[in-house]
């Protein structure tokens, strides 16, 4: 078969050698708005592309030489992915990303960006990618736009700027607040860039590292009150069982210090933290600061506050009770780790996650540190005893 040429579309005109390949395409198949873009030759078929299950049969049938349309570069979150899976001969002419013509139209570099498809994959994941990173680019889809992003990040310090009609002469850059994206239409294709303040820094490697380099940090690494910080064998533990990571939205419910919170955004997990005392909510802000992390910290008391909270991945409960529990797996997190200083709560919060169809397991967590005297030998100095109880689907 004759190779198929991807040819990508950023509003310029064609390079001379994708000029000749479509030239002599007898097959051009792309979105209406990519096929008026160009002039396709007289003989050669049209084949819109509503349907691409249609146009990889068309494509596939047709003997002579394929030409298909797409925009930007089609190796970046593009078409090229499932022509090659469909194991098509293909060649590529790629234009200028639409992320990268974002970036640009803003003056804002991009090596320190990450970027996140809301294209057909629902609307959480990049969203939280937004609430926890300072600088994402995101390909919008129907129902995963500027206002939904907007709606979705109101509360969060954000920046939005949204490119319309990306690589069209009715191209429109606009610089927003969340709530005022979240108040108007746009117009499609667009893409959103969003910004959180003095967000930039100098990269070396692209995308940029999103994974700590060490965790269950030491109590000193945190601001506390009174040694009221979860200790690092703990944190240790729940990191273990929550899987923080880019794309999940983590509760740290009777934050505290906000330690484990913190830890759940150096893996790039969005977070919110929820604490009664405002004085340990303003410590946890301070926690996330020194770390270089976002973490929303809210004040409020649980189980009542929880309900005004978007729907979490992942729950870490380290006060407010059964109750408290309760509520948090009813939003159906995928783990919830519940930290417990008497034994005799475990089996209602054991109770309490199995009835909403969690696997139920827990461990008692006592450490012996080691510790200098003063001849220069060592010592065992044993920590508090915590029950870790935590639930899965």
């Amino acid at each position: 078969m004759t190779p198929v040429t991807v040819i990508g579309l950023d509003g310029r005109a064609l390079s001379p050698w994708a000029s000749q390949r479509l030239a002599a395409a007898t097959l051009v198949v792309g979105a209406p708005r990519h096929l008026d873009a160009v002039a396709v030759p007289p003989r050669a078929r049209r084949h819109e592309l509503a349907d691409l299950a249609a146009g990889l049969a068309a494509i596939r049938e047709h003997s002579g030489p394929v030409v298909v349309l797409a925009s930007g570069d089609p190796g970046f979150f593009g078409i090229l992915r499932v022509l090659r899976a469909e194991g098509l001969d293909v060649e590529v002419a790629p234009a200028v990303s639409s992320v990268s013509a974002a970036f640009a139209l803003a003056g804002v570099s991009w090596d320190d960006a990450v970027v996140v498809s809301a294209h057909g994959r629902g609307l959480s994941r990049a969203l939280n990618a937004c609430r926890a990173l300072p600088k994402v680019a995101v390909l919008t889809g129907p129902g995963g736009g500027p206002a939904q992003l907007g709606a979705g990040l109101h509360g969060w310090p954000r920046r939005l700027v949204v490119v319309e009609r990306v690589g069209t002469t009715e191209q429109r850059v606009s610089e927003c607040t969340p709530e005022q994206a979240g108040a108007r239409e746009w117009d499609e294709p667009n893409v959103v860039l969003s910004l959180a303040p003095g967000a930039g820094q100098r990269g070396w490697v692209w995308p940029a590292r999103q994974v700590p380099a060490g965790w269950g940090l030491g109590e000193e690494r945190f601001e506390h009150r009174d040694s009221m910080v979860s200790k690092s064998e703990v944190r240790a533990s729940v990191l273990a069982v929550l899987g923080p990571g880019l794309g999940d939205l983590v509760w740290d419910i009777g934050c505290g210090s906000g330690s484990v919170g913190v830890e759940c955004a150096r893996f790039a997990a969005a977070v919110v933290a929820v604490d009664r005392d405002r004085e340990q909510c303003e410590r946890a802000r301070r926690n996330a600061a020194a770390h270089g992390v976002e973490v929303r910290v809210l004040p409020g008391e649980a189980p009542e506050v929880l309900g005004v909270l978007p729907a979490p991945d992942a729950v870490f409960v380290g006060g407010g009770g059964v109750a408290t529990v309760a509520a948090a797996a009813d939003r159906g997190p995928r783990a919830i780790a519940v930290a417990l200083a008497a034994v005799d709560r475990v089996a209602a919060v054991r109770d309490a996650l199995r009835e909403r169809g969690y696997a139920v397991e827990g461990t008692q967590l006592l450490a012996a540190r080691l510790s200098d005297l003063p001849d220069g030998s060592w010592r065992l100095a044993a920590t508090n005893p915590v029950f870790l109880v935590w639930g899965r689907r």
